[in-house]
């Protein structure tokens, strides 16, 4: 880490430019002796990285970036803050330290919070970022976090590890196959806490994960902007019962949660299907990720189109749905619509259609954008249709 990045002018150059092109910075002449190209290029890359991910961050003096990839592999402010409401207890260790926003966000709710990362440059920054943003409970201990487990005598209210998803650039999707791998290390997690909390991707299985942890209480499934961000996995040593599945869409100035059992979703029997009515009801990513197709229609009194088309349909408004709700404008059968292309420009969306949006547009001679809508989709019992819909909510 080259704290020359800290002095005054260079963060007032990295100011002056946070508009301009990394690759142009990178290959110009450095301005300063202690500060190469390439290092204002990585600054400058990972402040533009994180205007809306991490606008604390973004807007305070005195901060250094990571490379490229640990900025991405962040979680955001939504999902730190998020997560910090899950912590147990006065201590916690985060395994897995890496840029500190989810430590940060952690020495909030804890007392003591230890930021382990073997990586002595990520640690170093870390240390240097947390006590500018003012996080003066947070001790740094470089290590092999698995290590550092087994040889302490500490014991910890919490534990949460971010396991890597990446093993020599491949993506893996079983949670033994992480590193650190969780699956085998449990017991010893087990052995120093209470809590463990486990973030994976979102392409993480559910059932596979459950199958593979033991005593989890919870699975959160975390959205932005409905976008899916991550699976939290809740694990408590005590616990062993059914894992309830939590569903959270996190919007700009709101945060909906959807709750229940697989085993719920599993008994429930959809005996019908409805044609278009009068609203077009589209759920939250975050609920369609948790895989509660038949809770939604149960819960919010809104009837499935098809048993594989996620979306759903009602003669009235609902209030409280976790997702977009549209007004139907119109409905015809593809056949229809191919020889009457009544509409050029709209958004377009496939569910459960034999055709991408990109194949749609290209095929229809589409423009994409505007405030409406063609839903192209299959609805019961096998029938290929057109929604013209207009956003509502």
């Amino acid at each position: 880490m080259n704290r020359n990045i800290l002095k005054p002018e260079v963060q007032q150059f990295l100011k002056r430019h946070i508009k301009d092109d990394v690759s142009r910075i990178a290959l110009s002449k450095s301005p300063f002796n202690d500060v190469t190209s390439s290092e204002l290029a990585g600054q400058l890359d990972g402040k533009q990285r994180t205007e809306k991910k991490l606008p604390l961050w973004f807007n305070t003096e005195g901060i250094i970036f990571p490379p490229k990839i640990s900025v991405e592999q962040s979680s955001s402010e939504y999902t730190a803050f998020y997560k910090s409401k899950l912590v147990k207890g006065n201590t916690l260790i985060d395994l897995t330290g890496g840029f500190g926003v989810d430590a940060f966000f952690f020495s909030k709710v804890a007392k003591q919070v230890i930021h382990c990362e073997h990586n002595e440059d990520l640690s170093a920054l870390a240390k240097n970022n947390l006590s500018v943003l003012g996080a003066n409970n947070v001790e740094f201990i470089i290590d092999d976090s698995i290590q550092y487990l087994q040889d302490t005598d500490k014991n910890f209210d919490t534990i949460y590890i971010d396991p890597s998803r990446r093993i020599q650039s491949k993506k893996v999707f079983l949670l033994k196959d992480t590193e650190p791998d969780v699956v085998s290390s449990l017991d010893l997690l087990l052995s120093k806490a209470q809590r463990i909390i486990v973030k994976t991707s979102p392409l993480f299985d559910i059932q596979s994960g459950l199958n593979e942890l033991k005593h989890v209480s919870e699975v959160h499934v975390l959205s932005v902007k409905n976008d899916c961000k991550e699976l939290l996995w809740v694990i408590d040593k005590d616990f062993s019962g059914e894992a309830h599945i939590i569903s959270t869409a996190i919007g700009i100035a709101a945060q909906q949660s959807f709750n229940f059992k697989i085993s719920e979703e599993k008994k429930l029997h959809l005996e019908s299907y409805s044609e278009p009515l009068k609203y077009l009801y589209e759920p939250d990513v975050a609920l369609l990720k948790a895989g509660c197709f038949k809770q939604i229609s149960k819960v919010f009194g809104i009837e499935k189109l098809h048993q594989s088309t996620h979306l759903y349909t009602c003669e009235n408004l609902v209030s409280g749905f976790i997702g977009k709700i549209f007004q139907i404008n119109s409905v015809v059968d593809y056949k229809i619509f191919m020889k009457e292309n009544f509409i050029k420009k709209a958004n377009v969306v496939s569910k459960n259609f034999p055709l991408t949006p990109e194949e749609l547009k290209k095929r229809h001679k589409l423009s994409d954008g505007g405030t409406e809508f063609l839903f192209f989709i299959t609805v019961f019992p096998n029938k290929l249709q057109v929604i013209h819909a207009s956003l509502v909510a």
